[in-house]
């Protein structure tokens, strides 16, 4: 069969991403992205640390950052992503700012981060009080919390499963419940932290059981990163990415939500 008339493939746009070494949902991250946009992804140098914010800080730092964006600058992506939820907050907001400034001079490219990417989402949304869901340990949870609350927004519930490594095989019915003891009556929305835990198909269940938006890190920072590009990300009903999700009433409150969260002390 001639194809030749075609024309060729179709004009790609790229988007480079920065990952800790051990990220593992490379596919997840393609799942929201539009069939002209290309990702190129590179990885941190390994370390022999478990995930705790001692690993967070060795694989944000200035130095390892210019690196994986000038491996990244042969293939001249648009834009550059760092996806890392803890390695993006554990500096604080300043941090977080210092870390977009240091990979656009490595790649003269704009620069999002996934918890930059994080406070955009809620403030696209209008989200004041969000409740959190992450795999960390307790530390790292309170330095998500804190990071949050520096920007303004309060937390309203939390929950946390203590893992130190393998997150990315954490499966879906275990973020749904932690979900469902994190969300509380009067929370605007609920994040899901961590580049390396599942969450794309949870999304469209949790945002129809809980009734809020429902952001997770892999999704926000998809989400800004090709909003920098002028296009959209894609996904199946999803508040942050279709509009027409947005409008919902608060979920009825269950009686033991006023009890003690599982993992929070």
């Amino acid at each position: 069969m001639d194809v030749s008339f075609l024309g060729g493939p179709r004009p790609q746009r790229g988007v480079g991403v920065v990952a800790p070494f051990d990220f593992a949902l490379d596919r997840e991250l393609w799942r929201w992205v539009p069939d002209e946009v290309s990702l190129h992804l590179t990885r941190t140098p390994y370390v022999p640390v478990e995930v705790s914010l001692d690993l967070a800080r060795l694989v944000s730092e200035h130095e390892t950052l210019h690196d994986a964006v000038r491996t990244l600058h042969a293939v001249a992506p648009e834009v550059v992503a760092y996806a890392c939820t803890s390695g993006s907050f554990v500096g604080g907001v300043a941090g977080e700012r210092a870390m977009c400034e240091a990979m656009t001079r490595a790649g003269a490219v704009p620069s999002v981060t996934t918890s930059g990417a994080l406070l955009e989402a809620l403030t696209e949304l209008g989200v004041r009080r969000v409740a959190l869901v992450t795999p960390y340990t307790v530390s790292v949870t309170r330095a998500l919390e804190e990071y949050v609350a520096e920007a303004g927004v309060t937390v309203t519930g939390r929950a946390f499963m203590g893992l130190t490594r393998h997150i990315w095989k954490v499966p879906y019915r275990q973020v749904v419940a932690m979900a469902h003891k994190a969300a509380r009556r009067d929370t605007d929305a609920l994040f899901i932290s961590c580049t390396n835990l599942p969450t794309y198909d949870v999304i469209p269940q949790l945002e129809a059981e809980l009734r809020l938006p429902v952001l997770s890190a892999n999704q926000v920072t998809m989400w800004a990163a090709l909003r920098r590009l002028g296009t959209r990300a894609l996904g199946p009903y999803q508040a942050l990415i279709d509009p027409a999700a947005r409008q919902s009433p608060l979920r009825p409150v269950l009686p033991d939500e006023e009890q003690q969260q599982e993992g929070w002390t």
